[in-house]
């Protein structure tokens, strides 16, 4: 296939250029955690408005605490700032805040996460959650055209039956979602663990998907494909160890939704200079860019190109436009969006020339 990104004219494309393009291009996110992009600005708000005592006395507290060690350090940060959230209009305003950022950058397709178990558990109805969710998805495509699609995620360090429990309650409003994943701690969690809810969301004709090798093995990434079955992996940077599996990921085109601000953040690499996103794009993989928890890992989908684009220098017009394109391809929207979105993308290059 030749693209404006193959065109001989980029090769003089002066560097400095680039962070414009990759704000500017339409682009596809498909790893985001709503409940992570609650920036503490909104967490406050809420907090006087629900009548919650947040244990941080104010913003710039709660923003120093985002120093994480690891995933788990992170999560407990997370589900804290999570306990603000209480009614549909809660769930609503912070979707919004989501995607007003999201428009900003160009994102044209969101596959949003949602974690219903964080707020159950707490006594907030499963219906608050998800039509709060729907309505801001609803308003972004009437307002900007913006689509914008619910994936439901069972927390993972929580039990199967719990994860069944959920996955009923929010079968009344399976209109509203349109695929199952798996997230929270990776460790000790194997994805096989999950392996009769999972049968269950197929049966049911959802999507699904999985966190799989970030903090866990490469061996986690196999088993959500060959017992999950699963659809894309999220994250997947640990099947590096594994070259018989990178050739598989390769040949069978499975996605990966990498989030390279939140593997600094996490400790996954040590720096964006690091990571090992050029090797995964040399591999043939469908590598995708995304943010993960963008609130808490500095930065939204276009801060993610843009970051990793400068710490890498290898990376130009063409990574571009292949990490921007693998995002359609990687998207759960009908042939007809995704061809759609990647003559957007071609015309977003071609009148950079």
């Amino acid at each position: 296939m030749t693209t404006p990104a193959h065109d001989p004219r980029w090769n003089a494309l002066p560097r400095e250029r680039l962070p414009a393009l990759l704000r500017r291009m339409p682009k596809a996110e498909l790893h985001v955690h709503v409940e992570g992009t609650l920036e503490p600005e909104l967490i406050f708000r809420l907090a006087e408005r629900n009548g919650v005592a947040l244990a941080y006395p104010s913003v710039d507290a709660l923003r120093a605490a985002y120093a994480f060690t690891d995933l788990q350090s992170f999560l407990d940060v997370y589900y804290a700032g999570a306990s603000v959230l209480r009614h549909e209009a809660d769930f609503f305003d912070m979707a919004w805040a989501y995607l007003e950022r999201a428009a900003a950058d160009n994102v044209v397709h969101a596959e949003i996460f949602f974690d219903p178990q964080t707020h159950t558990a707490r006594g907030v109805p499963i219906e608050a959650v998800i039509v709060g969710l729907h309505h801001a998805c609803q308003r972004a495509h009437q307002e900007w055209g913006l689509s914008a699609k619910l994936i439901l995620c069972f927390l993972r360090h929580l039990s199967e039956d719990d994860a069944f429990a959920t996955l009923e309650q929010a079968l009344p409003y399976r209109e509203h979602f349109i695929g199952v994943g798996l997230d929270s701690s990776e460790r000790g969690h194997p994805p096989a663990k999950f392996a009769r809810v999972f049968a269950k969301a197929r049966e049911l004709g959802l999507h699904v998907v999985a966190h799989a090798g970030e903090e866990g093995p490469a061996d986690y990434v196999r088993e959500a494909l060959d017992v999950l079955k699963v659809e894309r992996i999220d994250h997947g940077v640990r099947c590096v160890d594994d070259a018989a599996l990178v050739e598989r990921l390769a040949r069978e085109r499975v996605p990966l939704t990498v989030c390279p601000l939140s593997n600094v953040k996490l400790r996954v690499f040590p720096t964006l200079a690091q990571h090992n996103l050029p090797a995964l794009l040399d591999a043939g993989l469908c590598v995708t860019v995304n943010s993960d928890d963008p609130a808490y890992f500095g930065g939204y989908v276009a801060d993610n190109y843009v970051q990793t684009f400068a710490a890498l220098p290898q990376f130009g017009v063409r990574h571009a436009w292949q990490l921007a394109a693998n995002g359609f391809e990687a998207s759960f929207a009908s042939a007809a969006q995704k061809q759609h979105w990647i003559a957007e993308l071609d015309r977003s290059f071609a009148a950079a020339v």
